[in-house]
């Protein structure tokens, strides 16, 4: 077993969102997106994935197959790999988002940022 402490790597910056990862294997990877207030994740997709974001603070718009979907802290959201995603958190808040990325398309994906 191994134990990672969440709050450890909600790792806030002025100018950007970042990235930490908590568990990096060969078919998946576990980490923690964070956002500062107004921060954006840009439209992208994991093609060949499954997506599984737990928001664990805050609030803020995901945009799915350009839909948007308001979400906060507590929800659960199942994306397809082939959908285009993005997010926006809150103006007036912090977020953070853990994200299990199944099959991860490329060795870019499960990095630190």
């Amino acid at each position: 077993m191994e134990k990672k402490v969440i709050a450890q790597y909600q790792e806030y910056l002025e100018e950007r969102f970042t990235k930490r990862m908590l568990f990096k294997e060969a078919d998946h990877a576990v980490f923690v997106l964070n956002f500062g207030p107004g921060h954006t994740l840009p439209e992208h997709k994991h093609p060949g994935s499954i997506v599984y974001i737990t928001v664990l603070e805050g609030s803020g718009v995901m945009t799915v197959a350009g839909e948007p979907h308001s979400v906060e802290k507590g929800d659960l959201l199942h994306i397809s790999g082939e959908d285009t995603f993005a997010y926006a958190g809150s103006s007036n808040e912090k977020s953070s988002l853990l994200v299990t990325l199944l099959q991860p398309p490329s060795e870019a994906y499960t990095q630190n940022v």
